[in-house]
């Protein structure tokens, strides 16, 4: 297993962010260019009531203005092999993207031939198209349809599948409000021997309600006591929060531990503008304040 490092886990937190946009808000994305880092990975999320077309439109756009446009490919919305292809082909054709990421995708029952993302990819996804790099999703507070024996199973059946093709792996985890349960399952994530890189799903600035509406649409917990610690109350809907609490928690939780390659992604449920700008101004602090402790440690 590869040894990891403190610098790895405090530092690169802040850094190499990655986002997440359907194609309907692409537009966001342009508002908000100058204050998005060149080459931010940019997830385009796979939503029903939009087409292929948007999709590709939205992936040619994030390549243009010169961000990494990364598709999620939802296994059970595709209808057929070729319905897979078409999309495939005109992503690679408009946008070139470098990586996808698979996911099961919400309906209960799939539109075609794959019931899950591991039917996707032993389905041929990977040589059939050149994949070189996948994003898979990690569920830390569970997932309300499937139970975590299955979550395991399927992780390290997907991780091992993709290694088998070639390909390099990426988890990104599903947005929660308990930062410990986040650390504790990248414990056992890295203490089954799986060294890949983790994103932190997080969402950025938003209101109460706004959250609360997608913490329900995901299946993400949201006791009283777990949104405490996330920083508001479940009797004050009206006012905006952004995750603050959540990442000190977060950091104190991963301080001094060798937990490999964590990252953010980062959910914009409360707009891409305030998102940004909330991600500049922590990787701000955070960097002022190792310069404050180098400082402090120079020799006279």
């Amino acid at each position: 297993m590869t040894a990891f490092t403190r610098h790895d886990s405090e530092t690169a937190l802040f850094h190499n962010y990655s986002l997440e946009i359907t194609g309907k808000d692409i537009g966001q994305i342009e508002a908000a260019r100058s204050a998005i880092p060149a080459g931010t990975p940019i997830n385009i999320a796979f939503l029903g009531n939009e087409t292929h077309a948007q999709r590709i439109d939205a992936a040619a756009r994030i390549r243009q203005w010169g961000f990494e446009p990364v598709p999620i490919i939802s296994s059970r919305r595709l209808r057929s092999v070729e319905d897979r292809d078409e999309l495939l082909v005109g992503l690679i054709v408009a946008a070139r993207p470098t990586r996808f990421m698979f996911v099961g995708g919400d309906p209960s029952s799939p539109a075609g031939p794959y019931g899950d993302s591991l039917d996707l990819i032993a389905g041929g996804i990977i040589t059939d198209h050149d994949i070189v790099h996948v994003g898979i999703a990690g569920y830390p507070e569970g997932h309300p349809r499937i139970d975590r024996a299955r979550l395991w199973e399927a992780l390290e059946l997907k991780i091992g599948l993709l290694k088998a093709r070639g390909c390099t792996v990426e988890i990104t985890t599903q947005f929660g409000f308990d930062a410990d349960a986040i650390v504790d399952w990248i414990a056992q994530v890295r203490g089954k021997g799986i060294d890949v890189p983790i994103r932190i799903g997080v969402p950025g600035p938003a209101d109460v309600r706004r959250l609360l509406r997608f913490a329900t649409q995901f299946g993400v917990a949201s006791s009283a006591a777990i949104v405490g610690k996330y920083g508001f109350s479940l009797a004050n809907l009206v006012n905006k929060v952004g995750p603050d609490c959540f990442m000190t928690r977060l950091e104190d939780g991963m301080r001094g531990r060798d937990l490999g390659k964590v990252r953010l992604h980062l959910y914009p449920f409360g707009g891409i503008d305030e998102t940004v700008a909330w991600a500049a101004g922590v990787a701000g602090r955070h960097m002022n304040g190792i310069a404050r402790v180098l400082d402090e440690t120079r020799y006279p």
